[in-house]
């Protein structure tokens, strides 16, 4: 008999919860539609209520619109929304609040550690706004009551040390939401936020499906009469991260939320996964080949990230 989860939430270093899995709202493509907003509504009716969207997906128009319409009480839900204005982020999350239809949000992230000017080039690492000067404006919209934590999305472990290095940061980000999945494990970095009380929020947490027919993962599905998105958004519950996958389709939605607990084996097993020949890897479609390997305008280097060409990973970690 599979024994089912009893793992519902986390909790964050500001005291607040965080539901163990949400949905997330980038559909693959940008632009607001009633697809976004049918895929929120299905979503909260099956019980979830974690919902992530960004300024950049262009839908928060949308999401509001499913949360809106789905009827469920706003204190009921976490809600996360992301910054791409490294000059004025209270701004832009008063204009993300304003699409949203709501008050505050649960969460406020910083999207990407490099900003980027309207044409969509990237100001370099020491050109100001920096990462570090945005999130010093955003501990200052933390205390508007507009969201009730902060956060930053794909930090490296060496943008995660100067953060929290320097002088004026008062406010340890809640969480770092990272690509993170059996063939991108983030062992390293996860380690270091469990230190730092930093919580690992798991996107792309199935990586988009390109190792759903992995035999060690067929096996574990097969043994225990579960689907392979089960056992491995499950491997990213139980190994401590909130995990955030999307779907538009409800049996899917239905299935993802169903977490299951994994024995100590079948843990190792996912967490090995990534040693396997050409596994180990990034599966999303941001990376570009400028620069000896980037993405939007940053090296790898400059991200720290220990990435080759294409999104492929040096090292084990």
């Amino acid at each position: 008999m599979v024994s089912r989860s009893t793992r519902t939430v986390f909790h964050m270093n500001n005291g607040a919860m965080i539901n163990a899995v949400g949905v997330g709202s980038w559909m693959g493509r940008q632009g607001e539609g009633r697809h976004v907003t049918n895929m929120v509504k299905t979503a909260l009716k099956l019980g979830y209520r974690h919902i992530d969207t960004a300024a950049n997906y262009g839908d928060e128009a949308s999401v509001g619109q499913g949360i809106h319409e789905s009827g469920v009480p706003r204190e009921e839900l976490f809600i996360t929304t992301k910054s791409e204005d490294h000059w004025d982020p209270m701004s832009a999350l008063e204009t993300s609040l304003g699409k949203l239809e709501l008050e505050y949000v649960d969460m406020y992230l910083m999207h990407w550690p490099m900003a980027l000017r309207a044409d969509g080039s990237a100001l370099q690492p020491d050109e100001s706004p920096t990462f570090l000067e945005t999130w010093h404006l955003m501990q200052e919209v933390l205390k508007t009551g507009k969201t009730k934590a902060i956060g930053v999305s794909n930090f490296s472990l060496k943008h995660l040390s100067s953060l929290l290095s320097h002088p004026a940061t008062t406010v340890v980000p809640a969480v770092n939401q990272v690509e993170a999945h059996p063939c991108l494990p983030q062992h390293e970095l996860l380690r270091f936020c469990r230190d730092k009380g930093i919580l690992l929020v798991a996107y792309s947490p199935l990586g988009k499906h390109k190792f759903a027919l992995d035999l060690d993962i067929q096996k574990i599905a097969h043994r225990l009469n579960v689907t392979p998105a089960q056992v491995v958004l499950s491997w990213g519950v139980q190994r401590g991260t909130p995990v955030i996958p999307k779907s538009e389709h409800e049996d899917r939605l239905a299935v993802n939320l169903s977490i299951i607990e994994l024995s100590n084996d079948d843990m190792e097993v996912l967490d090995r996964l990534h040693l396997k020949p050409g596994m180990h890897r990034s599966v999303c479609g941001f990376h570009s080949p400028e620069l000896g390997g980037s993405c939007f305008g940053w090296s790898y280097q400059q991200l720290g990230w220990n990435f080759g060409q294409g999104g492929i990973m040096h090292g084990n970690n």
